[in-house]
């Protein structure tokens, strides 16, 4: 299915990522029946993926995903790794090629990255299981998007832990990052696609850093949600 992304007038911006995400569930109404999943993105996804969830009476968990950084230069992406039962890696390979970086130092960054995953669950989580997700229709969302490397990622792994279908739920993102994202998704909406994008934070009024104490209220409150 092919993703439904409406471009709007870039300055009609959000209130705060709440808003966005009661705007999204309404672009995803028809959902509600297909009892979804709500998959997150920590942290700034998860106020927008609550909303979602209340609205589509879903329940909520967050996608673990980590960069895999380059030698000496971290914010550069060999890959990502995703958090599962069977942890996906996701590679660059002309990336790879191109520094000649050796298959031992992919193995330690993953061992690293999951690592530091562990640490984020074990403080989001507790001792509360990840939801089942095979099986079902997932939807993944964050507060935007500017390069959607992350997402990418993330994508491709759920389709190997064989969901039903994937739905990308998207406030705003560059019109090209927007494209490029739609092949590795089932369906989706994206409320804003500014052609001179700024960053993400530019379209809110309200862009508050979220603390890790709010994403475990509302991670707590949501696992709960049509279940």
């Amino acid at each position: 299915m092919e993703l439904n992304g409406n471009a709007t007038d870039y300055h009609d911006d959000f209130a705060s990522r709440e808003d966005a995400g009661r705007r999204l569930a309404k672009a995803l109404a028809r959902y509600k029946e297909r009892r979804p999943v709500v998959l997150a993105l920590p942290r700034g996804g998860v106020p927008v993926g609550f909303q979602l969830a209340q609205a589509l009476d879903a329940p909520l968990d967050v996608l673990f995903v980590r960069k895999l950084g380059a030698p000496g230069f971290p914010e550069l992406g060999l890959g990502a790794v995703v958090d599962g039962p069977d942890p996906q890696v996701i590679l660059n390979d002309h990336i790879i090629r191109s520094l000649q970086v050796s298959p031992d130092y992919i193995e330690a960054e993953k061992r690293r990255q999951l690592a530091l995953i562990e640490e984020r669950k074990a403080l989001y989580r507790g001792s509360r299981p990840a939801l089942p997700i095979a099986g079902r229709t997932v939807i993944v969302t964050d507060d935007g998007i500017a390069t959607g490397g992350t997402l990418r990622a993330g994508l491709r792994a759920l389709a190997r832990a064989g969901v039903e279908s994937t739905v990308l739920a998207i406030p705003v993102a560059p019109p090209e990052a927007w494209r490029n994202l739609s092949a590795e998704a089932d369906d989706g909406a994206c409320l804003l696609l500014p052609p001179d994008f700024h960053s993400v934070g530019f379209y809110y009024r309200d862009f508050t850093q979220v603390t890790d104490e709010e994403v475990v209220d509302l991670l707590q409150r949501g696992a709960t949600l049509g279940v």
